[in-house]
Parts: C-alpha cells; sequence; structure tokens
C-alpha cells in the first residue's frame, strides 16, 4: 500500500493511527493506575507530615513500599506539597517534558524533515512501546534519567567534556542501574567525566545520608542487599539475565555471577571499540543494554534504555530491523506466560524481551557511518568528527532532502520519528511493578520484601 501524497490523505492515516493507538491501549495493555507514583508520593508524604519512616510505608492494601536510595526520596520531596492527583498530573508532564529531550538527542533535528506528518506518525510509534506505555502508566522515573544520561552522551560527542558527568551522577545517586555509566566513562578513559560523575553521586548520597540518616543507614546495609523487597526474580515482567534463570529454577547466584561477568566482558570490548571509533552513540546505546541484562531486576518498563539503540539501528541503515525488533517491543508478548514460563515455548517466549536486549548487545553496529544519503546539500548544524584521541562530536543533520514518503513512514514506525541520520550520531515499571503475589509486610527493621 503506498503512503498518501496528499495532505487530506495523510490527516486522514494520523487519524485512524490514532484511532487504533487509543483503541491498542486501551484493551490489550496492562494499565498500571500510576501504581509506582503512588508508592512515592505515599512514602515522601508519611515522611514529611506524619513522621512515618520512609521504609515502612506500604501501599494501603498492598505490601508495596519504597526502594530506592534515599536521595530518591529527597528529590521527590516536592512531591509532599500536592495532593496524588496533582502528583500524578505534575509527573505526567515531567515525564512528557523528559520523552521529548530523549527524542530531541536521538534525532538531532532530523525530526523536522518529516513535518507535522511523519512527527505525529512517530507519537503513535512511541505510545505503542511497551516500556514507554509502562513508564507512563506506572508514573515512573526512568524517562527523566535517561534524559540525564543523555544529556552527558551529547556533551561528551560534541567536545563539552568539561560540563559531563553531572547529569550521570543524579541518575546513578536516584537509582543504581546508571552507575553503569560511569564504568563507561572510565573504559573510555575520560577520567575528568568520570571524576565528575562520580563526585557528584557521592555527594548527592551523602547529602540524603544528612537529611536522612536512619533511612540511609538502613538502605545502605539491609535493603540494598535484598533483591525480595522489589518483587519475585522469577516473575516474567523482569526481563534480565537473573530473570531467565530464575524461570528455569536456578537459584545458584555463581551461574548468575558468571553470566554477568560474561556480559560486562563484552560490553567493555564492544563500548571500547565504539568509543575508539568516536561512536558515542553506540557506546551509550550498548551501557543501557548491558545494564538491563546485569540488573538483578528489570521491570518492562526499564527497557526505555533500549531506545538509544533503535536510534542506532536507523541512524545505521537498518530501518527493518529495528522496526521489527521495535514492533515486538509494543505486542507485550511476555505476558502471554504470566502464569506458566515451563517448557521450550515459555524458556523462549517468556524472556523475549531479554533475547532482544542480548541480541541487540552483540550485534548492534559500532563505528559505523550513517546510511547513505545525497551529499550535494550538508546540514548547516552538522558537526565534523574530531581526530582521535579528541573528544568526538556529535552530527545533527536537519536539512538533508527528504526520503520517499515510505521511508519516512518506517522511520516513524520505528519510534524514532527521524530518518537515516538521526541520533547521538557517530563522530571521530492497575498491577504493582513486581509479583501480584506479595509476600508478607515488610517493617523498615526488617529485610522481607518490599516493591516498586
Amino acid at each position: 500500500m503506498r503512503a498518501p501524497t496528499t495532505d487530506r490523505g495523510r490527516l486522514l492515516l494520523v487519524l485512524a493511527a490514532v484511532t487504533a493507538v487509543t483503541a491498542f491501549t486501551a484493551t490489550v495493555p496492562l494499565l498500571r493506575d500510576w501504581f509506582d507514583l503512588r508508592v512515592y508520593h505515599g512514602a515522601v508524604d508519611t515522611w514529611a507530615h506524619h513522621g512515618g519512616r520512609l521504609y515502612d510505608y506500604r501501599v494501603p492494601g498492598t505490601t508495596y513500599g519504597f526502594t530506592y536510595p534515599p536521595f530518591a526520596a529527597v528529590a521527590m520531596l516536592p512531591m509532599a506539597l500536592f495532593d496524588l492527583r496533582t502528583a500524578i498530573a505534575v509527573g505526567l508532564l515531567l515525564n512528557l517534558a523528559a520523552l521529548a529531550v530523549v527524542v530531541r538527542l536521538l534525532t538531532g533535528r532530523a525530526w523536522r524533515r518529516h513535518g507535522w506528518y511523519g512527527c505525529a506518525l512517530g507519537a503513535c510509534a512511541l505510545a505503542l512501546f511497551e516500556p514507554l506505555r509502562d513508564t507512563f502508566s506506572f508514573g515512573q522515573v526512568n524517562l527523566l534519567l535517561l534524559a540525564l544520561v543523555l544529556v552527558d552522551a551529547w556533551l561528551l560527542a560534541t567536545g563539552r567534556e568539561r560540563r559531563a558527568g553531572v547529569g550521570i551522577g543524579l541518575a546513578a545517586a536516584v537509582k543504581l542501574t546508571p552507575a553503569l555509566f560511569i564504568g563507561l566513562l572510565l573504559v573510555a578513559r575520560r577520567w575528568r567525566a568520570a571524576a565528575v560523575a562520580t563526585v557528584v553521586a557521592l555527594a548527592a548520597t551523602g547529602f540524603a545520608a544528612v537529611v536522612a540518616p536512619d533511612a540511609s543507614r538502613f538502605y545502605w546495609t539491609d535493603a540494598l542487599w535484598d533483591t525480595t523487597r522489589v518483587g519475585r526474580l522469577d516473575y516474567v515482567s523482569n526481563q534480565s539475565l537473573q530473570g531467565i534463570l530464575a524461570r528455569l529454577g536456578e537459584p545458584d547466584r555463581a551461574v548468575w555471577a558468571v553470566a554477568v561477568a560474561l556480559t560486562l566482558g563484552v560490553w567493555a570490548v564492544r563500548g571500547r571499540r565504539a568509543v575508539v571509533a568516536g561512536d558515542w552513540a553506540a557506546a551509550f546505546a550498548l551501557t543501557g543494554l548491558t545494564a538491563c541484562l546485569v540488573s538483578p531486576i528489570t521491570w518492562v518498563h526499564h527497557l526505555v534504555w533500549l531506545l538509544p539503540s533503535f536510534a542506532v539501528l536507523v541512524r545505521t541503515g537498518h530501518l527493518r530491523i529495528a522496526g521489527a525488533l521495535y514492533a515486538v517491543l509494543c505486542t507485550s508478548v511476555v505476558w502471554l506466560w504470566f502464569d506458566d514460563a515451563s517448557g521450550i515455548d515459555g524458556f523462549l517466549g517468556s524472556n523475549t524481551y531479554t533475547w532482544i536486549t542480548l541480541g541487540l548487545l552483540l550485534w548492534l553496529p559500532v563505528g559505523q557511518p550513517r546510511a547513505e544519503r545525497p551529499t550535494q546539500e550538508r546540514s548547516a548544524t552538522a558537526i565534523d568528527p574530531a581526530p582521535i584521541p579528541a573528544a568526538p562530536r556529535m552530527a545533527q543533520v536537519s536539512s538533508q532532502p527528504g526520503p520517499s514518503s515510505s521511508s519516512g513512514a518506517t522511520a516513524a514506525a520505528t519510534g524514532t520519528a527521524s530518518g537515516p541520520g538521526c541520533g547521538l550520531a557517530r563522530s571521530a515499571s492497575s498491577e504493582p511493578t513486581g509479583s501480584t503475589r506479595p509476600a508478607a509486610p515488610n517493617p523498615q527493621s526488617s529485610s522481607r520484601r518490599a516493591s516498586s
């Protein structure tokens, strides 16, 4: 079927796409009723106004409570000024703003090439992406952290290394997973940026220890080491290496440690290769993939860290692969094995998103130039690669001759709303996050499960 060529036809197609996306999101996905945001709001409100202890709070009727480092609670304290409905509205606006920043950083100015039509189709594609749906529906913070990390990627790729590291440090202080990006800076031998990120993370953590000493002591000596506080490892939403092993009934932590070590080894080699080639987009994408794999628990909504990988695929001209993998991540297919993940079909199907993440880690193009395109016209905003070992720079292509309508639609379908020149281009969590069968209540002085 040919793409429409008139504005009227395009408008009709956009309206049809919006209708289909609305019907899909209202019927197929599991809507989460802002559960995690209710955890955040209830915990900080009880802590700030009612003298409760941060890690003792439970959402009424559940055994789920706050599980992030204390600095996350300190950063969320302004939420205690609002009622829950206002907090939800503010959370939605913050997530929308963070998504806009992420898309802008991943696509540069290339999205302008497709105008309102391409942007509308791209927005529909993004709305279908299950990790994004869950992030908004849970009221999660993943997009905010991704935006912070990608700002540092942009600074590094455009030669502004002296300013890099703050975003990664703050993200690592809110949740531990982004700390792997400090590892990337070390692998890349960007010592200053790594030092800045480390100092910012430690300073934020120290500030939280001053504000909330009891909560900090409990978190770092007890809660951090108890993964069951977050939920069951074998829950189908856990799309990490540990999730695969747990669903196989393999409790031996040594097996998981070996798998993590091998994964980190692949990441270090490929990440270093990307940095040497000046491909910061691929380096950050690989690190996001690895963080999802090695974390003991990676809920589906954590997989927003895969978005940079799709931008790299589109940038390097692998539109069909990007579109196919993206489409699978829109289907909620892993939930077909919610009750029973046994057998070959359960092993393959319940871990579908993990297989995609692992495949991208092994295969994602590294150090490849952008896909072929007409060269007679060059964007005025493109930034030439800096020679190695100088800090590489990011290309942002905005005014290349537009691709065919079908190519534009394909690009939009990948959720990147851009063409092959997109990205940080090469230069030289109504259901709780965890198990629906929670364990007994978990007081702050206990080591049993909380959640979120």
